[in-house]
């Protein structure tokens, strides 16, 4: 006698063997407030796409006037003269200063730390105007003997101008978050590996350029990178010293004729379109270095 014969219970109607899987009948989980927030939303970007197209405020004629002009065009290079600059002369002064951080001298990290401290702690603007008077402060620089006779010197004037300081402002500004970037992805490699490799002899610079860095980058390019665009929006600070980059000579434009809006729009867009470039030859060169990783 079976067991449901002796409880005198019948088994359910209706009911699914546990190998009968196939049998079962799936229900998908209903997520009516996420469609109530697509719809919400679509409607919000309809109205401001509809608003762009029929607001005549917008003066989208002078845009297209002004979107490809000379003037505008040589802003752009400005612009990304100044980011190509600070970047590479930023980076290449932050990646000392980040192995100074690391070194086993006091005396170095100490030094390090106090450069990183002060210029992340004093405004980029500020930063620039200074050395934009720095021949207030020395009117020559020389070269020669520490604390004793110099044999050939420098006018300060002529020797840093406009485009000379912002480049010096941007990229030693730069070069102090960029320190602890690369400080940060060096630290990110297991130690293991170099104590492995100076095990088997392999000497301490090829350690770092073998070794350290091909996998240290893979923690730096992202921060690395949204430096890089900051760095690029950021040029438009300089127009305090009259260089014609894009905002400044933007800022010209619409003074003489009125049309603020179109002319930011002018700037809008071409800065939107030189971060997209930026971002997608990030995610190739992303990509390049995450060769052999786990995902």
């Amino acid at each position: 006698m079976s067991v449901t014969e002796a409880s005198g219970r019948r088994p359910a109607e209706g009911l699914v063997k546990d190998d009968d899987h196939d049998a079962l009948k799936v229900v998908p989980v209903r997520h009516p407030w996420r469609w109530v927030a697509v719809a919400v939303t679509a409607v919000l970007v309809a109205q401001f796409a509809h608003g762009l197209a029929t607001n005549s405020g917008w003066e989208w004629e002078v845009f297209a006037e002004f979107f490809t002009a000379d003037v505008i065009l040589e802003a752009v290079w400005v612009t990304l003269q100044l980011t190509f600059y600070g970047t590479v002369v930023g980076f290449a002064l932050g990646i000392v200063i980040a192995f100074m951080r690391l070194s086993a001298s006091p005396f170095l990290k100490a030094v390090a730390f106090a450069y990183i401290w002060a210029f992340r702690s004093i405004p980029l603007i500020v930063q620039l105007l200074f050395w934009f008077n720095l021949a207030y402060l020395y009117k020559e620089l020389q070269f020669g003997i520490p604390f004793g006779p110099g044999f050939f010197s420098f006018d300060t004037m002529g020797l840093v101008g406009a485009m000379s300081a912002a480049v010096l402002g941007l990229a030693l500004h730069q070069a102090a978050y960029a320190a602890e970037i690369v400080r940060a992805g060096v630290l990110a490699v297991d130690s293991g590996q170099l104590e492995a490799a100076a095990a088997l002899g392999i000497p301490r610079l090829r350690q770092i350029r073998r070794i350290v860095l091909p996998q240290a980058m893979r923690s730096i390019l992202p921060n690395a990178a949204n430096e890089i665009i900051s760095l690029f929006k950021g040029t438009s600070i300089v127009s305090v010293m009259a260089i014609g980059e894009l905002f400044y000579q933007v800022q010209v434009i619409y003074g003489r004729n009125g049309r603020v809006v179109p002319l930011l729009m002018v700037a809008t867009a071409w800065y939107i379109l030189l971060t997209t470039a930026l971002s997608v030859l990030q995610h190739y060169v992303e990509r390049h270095f995450s060769k052999g990783a786990s995902r």
